[in-house]
């Protein structure tokens, strides 16, 4: 065989093996992803809300300083132990540095009171903004309303109301029902301005418009009738030395209200002790050491609206004094 075939001859079973080789290769199946499985985010247990009236929670009770300090602190820390006697429910209480201090600390955002026992005026103010909602009314000497009074010195030469014209004037609060806001309709009434034809200040209680007044430091006064009393141990003359001018229409009395975060089984427990406490001689005892209540009776905030519509006939808003 000639040289050349030989060489021809392998060189096409080189390159059929080759191509064989080539050919008949399996390819390598790529591996198949498989995709994750999700993990659901853990959940956050949300905090289990802890009961209020308990020490590391206890309902703050604010009083307004219609008095003195501490009697008044004294009176209602008295009665919040005896709601404790009776519920097993911690409350704290605390006298505002004013009335308006007393219904911030019910309308904060989270309230700094959960309870109140604001005036009148005052309940009417927080009441409007919808920070608390009135559930007790107090009785005193067998009423829930109440009467205002202005009072003089014997000496000042004041008989009657237009008598106050150019003469020093001591009231209890901008907000004090009997102490401000029901005197000023009546010294408006007699045709004085009380912010220009006299010269006022505020006290910050009724007793202390009496002993001012009876000191001298003003002429005239409003207070609740009759917060002469008030001073009479230390000064037994005080009713020689001040006396009526004149009186004010009846004038719905304070209470106990709450803040609407309070919840309603909450509030029948404190409610119902309460009027218990009331017929007791102890509870009788702290109720007229705090606030001279002689008992309470249940109502809501309607028990108020007359006296919203004779503010509204006088043209006083509530919302102009917040």
């Amino acid at each position: 065989m000639p040289k050349h075939s030989l060489f021809l001859g392998l060189s096409l079973l080189v390159i059929g093996a080759m191509l064989a080789a080539c050919g008949g290769a399996t390819p390598t199946a790529a591996p198949t992803e498989v995709p994750p499985t999700p993990v659901p985010p853990t959940a956050t247990p949300e905090p289990t809300p802890i009961p209020w009236g308990t020490e590391t929670n206890p309902i703050k009770w604010v009083f307004v300083p219609s008095g003195e300090l501490e009697r008044v602190s004294a009176g209602a820390q008295a009665v919040a132990d005896l709601i404790y006697q009776q519920t097993g429910l911690v409350i704290e209480t605390f006298v505002a540095t004013d009335y308006t201090a007393a219904i911030e600390a019910m309308c904060a955002e989270p309230p700094q009171a959960q309870m109140s026992s604001l005036a009148t005026f005052a309940y009417i103010v927080a009441a409007d903004r919808g920070c608390a909602e009135a559930e007790l009314v107090s009785v005193r000497r067998g009423s829930t309303t109440y009467t205002g009074q202005i009072i003089a010195r014997t000496d000042a030469g004041i008989e009657t109301l237009a008598d106050l014209a150019g003469k020093t004037f001591c009231g209890v609060d901008e907000t004090s029902t009997s102490g401000w806001i029901i005197p000023s309709i009546m010294i408006r009434a007699a045709g004085l301005d009380p912010e220009t034809d006299m010269t006022v200040t505020f006290a910050g209680s009724h007793d202390a418009v009496v002993a001012a007044v009876y000191a001298g430091d003003c002429q005239a006064g409003a207070t609740y009738v009759d917060a002469r009393t008030r001073i009479e141990t230390d000064h037994p003359d005080v009713m020689e030395v001040i006396k009526q001018v004149e009186v004010s229409i009846g004038i719905p009395n304070d209470g106990v209200q709450y803040s609407p975060v309070l919840p309603r089984e909450i509030r029948d427990q404190i409610n119902n002790a309460l009027l218990a406490i009331a017929q007791t001689e102890e509870g009788k005892a702290a109720l007229d050491t705090a606030y001279q209540w002689g008992g309470l009776e249940l109502h809501d905030d309607t028990f108020y609206d007359p006296f919203r519509q004779l503010l509204d006939a006088a043209g006083i808003a509530p919302s102009e004094l917040q």
